[in-house]
């Protein structure tokens, strides 16, 4: 439990206290009683660094008001935890959601100087986040402005990793997961506390994961190597959105819109809609490696729409329902992506 002692004592020091070992409260056991526990893959990391990011917004020029990290083992079991405000140089932006006005963030440390015990924390692990992808682009930002390199290589999101377990939730919210679990929540947008409930509902994931057999979903980590203010861009990163990246045009013809519980087809055509827990870019370097078509926009040429959103209506995806494309979420794209039939004649 995170109480009020422990977060001031670890606010006013920007440091955290002494590593904490102790299992996190809340429902962490998803073994039952008598129940041996699964036999653990060999291909499953050997560690993580589950983190959250308070930030203030959401748009690459934003920047990171406090970071929690909690170190945990191959299992999941929780080793030590840290927290730090950041001063992000500028308004704090919505401290009606996270709480960190102003004065409360003058005499934090900057970035820079948290950069080298962040990275102690974040080295060798894969890096595990709620909507990993926002986490990790606002540090991979935070680490190019302090002309640093993020030292993570991949990342997991809970949010991928449900989907993978198809749980029986009626949303994947950071609430509904942790409901699912039992585990309680004791200060939302609070980034320690938020970090330790990551850490207790991706304890009984990794252990679903194994007795499933299902892969995890990792996804590599591009970090932004160089960071040049009010560009949003980067080199060599995953800062801001870029131009479609000419590819070479594919060999096969369209055999036509996608039929559900059939494979995919090389030469299908096939548009993105929305966030992706997998930068946009290396989803559609998959798609183009395995053959088919990326398109950046729907039409009656169109094999499928992915979106992980299709309430959302954005302008692709009400085309997609207009023509009577198939939607698909992109859990269930890259399930499809493993087994592509070939094109006809091929």
């Amino acid at each position: 439990m995170l109480d009020d002692h422990q977060t001031t004592q670890t606010a006013g020091s920007h440091r955290a206290p002494a590593a904490d070992t102790a299992a996190p409260a809340g429902g962490e056991t998803p073994v039952g009683e008598g129940e041996a526990p699964p036999r653990w893959p060999d291909g499953f990391p050997a560690g993580y660094a589950v983190v959250d990011v308070e930030t203030t917004g959401l748009d690459p020029e934003d920047r990171v008001v406090s970071v929690a990290v909690y170190r945990v083992d191959g299992r999941g079991r929780p080793e030590d935890h840290w927290y730090t405000p950041v001063n992000p140089e500028r308004d704090p932006g919505p401290v009606h959601i996270h709480g960190l006005t102003a004065e409360m963030l003058d005499a934090a440390p900057r970035f820079p100087e948290i950069v080298e015990e962040l990275s102690e924390r974040l080295v060798d692990r894969v890096l595990v986040a709620h909507n990993a992808l926002f986490d990790w682009r606002m540090l991979s930002r935070e680490y190019a402005r302090a002309g640093r390199r993020a030292p993570v290589t991949h990342r997991l999101c809970t949010i991928a990793l449900a989907k993978e377990l198809s749980l029986p939730v009626r949303n994947h919210r950071l609430e509904t997961l942790a409901a699912h679990y039992g585990v309680r929540q004791e200060r939302a947008h609070h980034a320690l506390d938020d970090a330790r409930v990551l850490t207790e509902i991706l304890r009984p994931g990794l252990e679903g994961a194994a007795r499933l057999g299902v892969e995890l979903p990792l996804q590599e980590c591009r970090p932004i190597t160089r960071w040049r203010e009010g560009a949003a861009g980067s080199v060599g990163g995953s800062g801001g959105r870029r131009p479609s990246r000419r590819r070479e045009p594919c060999p096969h013809p369209n055999p036509g819109r996608w039929e559900p519980g059939s494979p995919l087809v090389q030469g299908m055509r096939v548009a993105f809609s929305g966030d992706t827990s997998m930068e946009r870019e290396l989803l559609e370097d998959r798609a183009h490696a395995a053959g088919l078509q990326p398109a950046s926009s729907v039409s009656r040429q169109t094999s499928l729409l992915v979106t992980n959103y299709p309430s959302a209506r954005t302008g692709k995806v009400r085309r997609a329902l207009e023509l009577g494309t198939p939607l698909v979420d992109e859990a269930e794209f890259t399930r499809l992506l493993r087994a592509v039939a070939p094109a006809a004649g091929s």
